[in-house]
């Protein structure tokens, strides 16, 4: 009998490898589309104001210190990945700290943040909701999350079914979970978000915010 895969062992065994050199390579299944995505999310938020910021599945801490660079606030990353923690603690960001620990059970008081962010890190996530609602939690009321994604750009449903199928049967690389944006869009909305902006960044990354409810 063929075993189930875990897929959050599998993510965090690929991005332990990855961390000593994720930011200097520059390609698709390294910090590419990392980069692009914190970059979009860089240009939405350097004229907001914001206190307390949590970034989820941080990795190497690229959107923090870029934010931090630009405004004072506390900054804190999360990730999966020990190795991606020591990483963005080697960069000894303006009042960032960098904690290990997963989406699905975020170590924050309810009403904590500000702003969460989520870059290129929810299609590794086995599940939708768990992960929207804890981002919720932690939000202060009003506050924004910001998700943005690889998907499957104009294919949806087909490349979804598609994807999943070569992901869950053939990769070992924990992607498991790729969307498209309309689908997120109706996800933040379903776990009781006010989605408030969706774009197509490029023909496969998107960016939704959404607003926790007052």
């Amino acid at each position: 009998m063929k075993m189930k895969k875990d897929f959050v062992e599998l993510s965090k065994e690929w991005f332990n490898k990855q961390a000593p050199v994720y930011d200097e390579t520059n390609t698709i299944l390294y910090s590419k589309y990392g980069k692009i995505s914190c970059d979009n999310i860089y240009n939405f938020l350097k004229d907001k104001e914001y206190k307390k910021l949590l970034d989820i599945g941080c990795g190497t801490g690229y959107l923090i210190n870029m934010l931090s660079q630009e405004h004072e606030a506390e900054y804190i990353g999360l990730d999966l990945s020990p190795e991606m923690i020591k990483q963005s603690n080697n960069k000894n960001i303006k009042n960032a700290k960098f904690v290990e620990g997963r989406s699905d059970k975020i170590p924050f008081d309810d009403n904590t943040f500000d702003i969460v962010t989520c870059s290129q890190s929810f299609h590794h996530y086995p599940e939708t909701d768990k992960p929207m609602q804890e981002a919720k939690r932690v939000l202060k009321p009003g506050g924004l999350y910001i998700l943005s994604d690889t998907g499957v750009g104009p294919f949806k449903i087909l490349g979804v079914k598609l994807d999943d199928f070569i992901y869950r049967h053939f990769s070992n690389t924990g992607d498991c979970n790729v969307s498209y944006m309309e689908k997120t869009i109706k996800d933040m909305e379903r776990n009781g978000f006010e989605v408030i902006k969706a774009e197509k960044v490029t023909t496969f990354i998107y960016t939704v915010v959404g607003k926790k409810k007052l």
